[in-house]
């Protein structure tokens, strides 16, 4: 178990204004060392006494059993760390990309992002796709280059692979600090601003000169600084860290700092947040002003469930005092609702640390809030704020299951209900036409955690089976049907004569019901009846079990007897003349056909269209909305699109963008409808 003694006998760190807090995403690809780093930062930082290991299961970040398990994260997790009388709101996010949506809102929530980058390893496409989406979005930026005990690149390296990987200025990216060797072993670092040396001491290889460079970057962009340094004047560090903090702000400037397992980086990084990070009084991305005495207004940033204490809601506080036993109104645009704050607390991983305020600014946990669901907005009831929400990513991994027992079934639906609450990237879907119960993920990673979540948290154990596509059938050509009931077995008997003539409509046209009865063959009161049973044996399928669509069904004839014809009677009767007409025709097997769109990297486009043609897709053409990428459109069988998610995501290294929307039933090529129960 985690060694949190140290952590457990401190109180949380607390922050009484906006300039004292600085909220700090971790980002990063799985395997970058996010999580060890954040164990060396709070060892730093006295929050805990001894560093926990991934390995060992035993980290702050990584508390839930899923996570010790398979030695990675699955969900963004809070560690607030004290330095320099400041606050920093450590926000670890996950590097798996099926917990894209944790990023989303690790990044909404925080007013930095420390894009950790292995020196083990190549900087992925998908960290380089999330690093332009921060550009997009102003978000300031430092690197941490990470690993450097076990590295196979140099320091210089990974930066030239930085700055081409995330295409930067010649200015853009600079070393704050620079790693300090013991023959190929990093000891420490030296800070090239300050001259201070952390770690061992050691010989520095850095010259005057990459200082000199160093600070001709800070005053590039302040007239003032650079007219001193142009002078020749020695610019003092308190004025060159005021400028670092304008270019970081600015996103002119994106800091690097390294480090690696053993600790090395960790205080040099809590001084650059303290000293060059921006406060929450500098965000912008529609935010209202952060004063701690304007009205409230707190987004929900995630929801967790808990087997102990329920519900518990992440909050970051924008503007305003967040209080407890105060009534709040929390909204998401439809719903409504007033809900009394209860008491506060202060997440460290997975302890809650009684805390008597949130100012705006910063992050903390209430507890039981029955409605709040992640981007839900709470406010004063005379003051409402807009918030902007977070892109969240959706979920395209079809996992059709069902429970496994009955009490299980008693359970499912709740506990679901749940789960879709609390996770927006999970979809819940009863589908009508399949009558499957579908969970809607992100990808195999993120359906694994809700199944682990049914049965460890809602007691719920459930099956996983084959995912149904909603297949239908159809008349390939007209045809004629005769269904004729006759039985007497004591009392009334049941007679009923029914003649159709089928042909086949338009795709999209359903089941369109006539009729063309002359001389009152079939009784006027008994048409409805006919009508009533030819759509019923529709629903059920004429061959092979699927909806029957797309034709016509016209009765021309029938016969009735006096006494013993019925409602019932002519309704079984129009289901047999349907299934005579379907043996005397060809019905062919209809399947969904999807709209796809793919935006993807250039480099990617031929293996996305070869991967689409072998899934018997039909490309509609290919634009390039931006320079190196292209938007493919394409119309693919659902069939072949189970898993496709997830294939895409191997293909293109997690950089692709899919989305699919259902566009209509078409006839199955003859040798798969074979399969499918196709009857000529």
């Amino acid at each position: 178990m985690p060694d949190h003694s140290a952590a457990r006998s401190r109180q949380a760190p607390t922050a009484d204004s906006p300039d004292r807090i600085r909220n700090v995403a971790l980002v990063g690809c799985s395997g970058s060392g996010k999580t060890t780093l954040t164990e060396s930062l709070a060892v730093a930082a006295g929050a805990v006494g001894r560093a926990g290991r991934v390995a060992e299961g035993t980290t702050v970040s990584d508390y839930e059993e899923i996570e010790q398990r398979h030695r990675r994260s699955v969900q963004l997790s809070v560690v607030p760390l004290e330095w320099n009388d400041i606050k920093i709101n450590l926000i670890d996010t996950p590097g798996h990309p099926d917990f894209d949506a944790e990023v989303r809102a690790g990044l909404h929530a925080a007013d930095a992002a420390i894009f950790v980058v292995s020196a083990t390893d190549p900087i992925s496409a998908a960290t380089r796709a999330l690093w332009r989406e921060c550009d997009d979005e102003a978000i300031p930026r430092a690197i941490v280059v990470n690993k450097l005990d076990v590295a196979r690149h140099s320091f210089d390296d990974m930066l030239t692979d930085c700055h081409d990987a995330f295409g930067l200025g010649p200015d853009t990216l600079r070393a704050m600090f620079y790693p300090v060797y013991d023959g190929d072993r990093p000891i420490g670092s030296m800070g090239l601003l300050t001259g201070r040396s952390y770690g061992e001491p050691g010989p520095c290889p850095v010259s005057t000169e990459a200082r000199e460079s160093l600070v001709e970057a800070i005053s590039g962009q302040d007239d003032t600084l650079m007219e001193r340094f142009i002078a020749g004047e020695q610019l003092d560090t308190a004025s060159l860290q005021e400028g670092l903090t304008r270019e970081i702000l600015a996103c002119t400037l994106h800091p690097a700092v390294p480090a690696d397992e053993t600790g090395i980086g960790a205080v040099e990084l809590l001084e650059l947040i303290t000293t060059g990070f921006p406060a929450p009084t500098h965000r912008g991305r529609g935010a209202p002003p952060c004063d701690p005495d304007g009205p409230l207004a707190a987004q929900v940033v995630r929801v967790a469930g808990d087997s102990y204490v329920g519900r518990i809601s992440l909050v970051r506080v924008y503007s305003g005092t967040l209080r407890p036993d105060t009534i709040v109104a929390l909204a998401d645009g439809d719903r409504d609702s007033r809900e009394r704050i209860p008491a506060l607390t202060s997440p460290f991983g997975k302890q809650q640390r009684p805390v008597g305020e949130a100012v705006a600014g910063d992050i903390a946990s209430v507890g039981k809030l029955a409605t709040a669901q992640p981007g839900d907005v709470l406010y004063d009831s005379d003051h409402p704020v807009p918030l902007d929400r977070w892109p969240t990513p959706t979920p395209l991994l079809p996992v059709a299951i069902e429970a496994h027992t009955r009490t299980d079934d008693d359970k499912l639906s709740q506990a679901l209900s749940r789960l879709a609450s609390e996770d927006p990237a999970l979809r819940v879907e009863q589908n009508p036409e399949t009558h499957q119960l579908v969970l809607w993920c992100t990808g195999e990673a993120h359906a694994e955690l809700v199944l682990e979540r049914l049965r460890t948290r809602h007691g719920v154990q459930v099956d996983t089976v084959e995912h149904r596509v909603p297949l239908k059938e159809t008349f390939a050509g007209p045809a004629k049907g005769h269904g004729r009931l006759v039985k007497q077995s004591g009392g009334h008997g049941q007679y009923a004569v029914v003649d159709v003539e089928v042909e086949p409509l338009p795709v999209g046209s359903g089941v369109v019901f006539a009729e063309k009865v002359v001389g009152g063959a079939v009784p006027r009161q008994f048409i409805p009846s006919v009508e009533k049973g030819v759509y019923a044996q529709a629903e059920k399928g004429v061959t092979t079990g699927y909806p029957l669509v797309d034709v016509q069904v016209t009765l021309v004839d029938g016969k009735a007897h006096s006494v013993d014809s019925s409602d019932a009677a002519f309704q079984a009767a129009a289901g047999l003349a349907l299934r005579d007409a379907a043996a005397h025709s060809t019905v062919r097997v209809l399947e969904p056909v999807a709209a796809v769109r793919v935006i993807v990297p250039e480099e990617y486009l031929g293996a996305v269209l070869g991967d689409l043609s072998a899934r018997r897709g039909r490309v509609l053409g290919t634009e390039s909305p931006e320079p190196g990428v292209a938007l493919l459109r394409a119309e693919v069988p659902e069939l072949e699109l189970g898993r496709y998610p997830v294939e895409l995501r191997a293909i293109t290294q997690g950089t692709a963008d899919f989305a699919r929307q259902y566009l209509r039933h078409e006839p199955m090529p003859e040798n798969l409808a074979a399969r499918y129960g196709e009857s000529d």
